[in-house]
């Protein structure tokens, strides 16, 4: 009896701790979605954990398609200090390829993308991505390509920018700054 008393009491930390850490995870990101031109997934939940985090509705040929750069510059200055970048490519706006083999070269061989890439997806209307449904009714639904919104590490906070906003010298990246530099619930 007291074998078995003393193993439930050990055991019960780790059974109290299993529901802590599923639930760590912010309802936006409790999803996979599929990696750009591959069959691989992206676990959001696992990529976004305890991090800030700036998705984008992208698009390779629109006037913005240069911000990719911005972006990946945005993302090595600051993924050690605890940011994710991730892409969310669309055809909502008609400007992104067909193919996306080619999206994938756009990103990753023409513009040196490093941060994580969803495949093709709606951003916009009733039939958006489970992430961009949330990201519309938290904040506001992407007018155009290149939409981006920072979600603090728990996913309380969201901010929307226009596609206008620069990824670096602008209030995007102070904001960014600000969110990296303010400590989360828990630490």
């Amino acid at each position: 009896m007291i074998r078995t008393l003393k193993a439930a009491l050990i055991a019960l930390p780790l059974a109290v701790s299993i529901p802590a850490q599923a639930s760590d995870c912010p309802a936006l990101f409790d999803t996979q979605v599929r990696k750009l031109h591959s069959k691989a997934s992206l676990d959001l939940c696992e990529l976004t954990r305890d991090r800030t985090t700036l998705i984008v509705n992208t698009a390779s040929r629109c006037g913005y398609t240069g911000q990719f750069k911005g972006l990946e510059a945005l993302y090595q200055q600051y993924k050690d200090q605890g940011l994710v970048v991730i892409g969310f490519p669309s055809d909502d706006f008609r400007q992104e390829l067909d193919d996306e083999a080619d999206t994938a070269k756009v990103c990753y061989i023409n513009y040196g993308v490093t941060f994580p890439m969803a495949a093709t997806s709606k951003v916009k209307g009733s039939s958006a991505n489970p992430v961009f449904q949330a990201l519309s009714n938290a904040t506001e639904a992407p007018g155009w390509n290149f939409n981006k919104y920072l979600v603090s590490p728990e996913g309380k906070n969201i901010r929307h920018f226009p596609a206008s906003a620069k990824p670096l010298g602008g209030e995007l990246e102070s904001a960014i700054k600000a969110t990296l530099q303010t400590p989360t619930l828990g630490q």
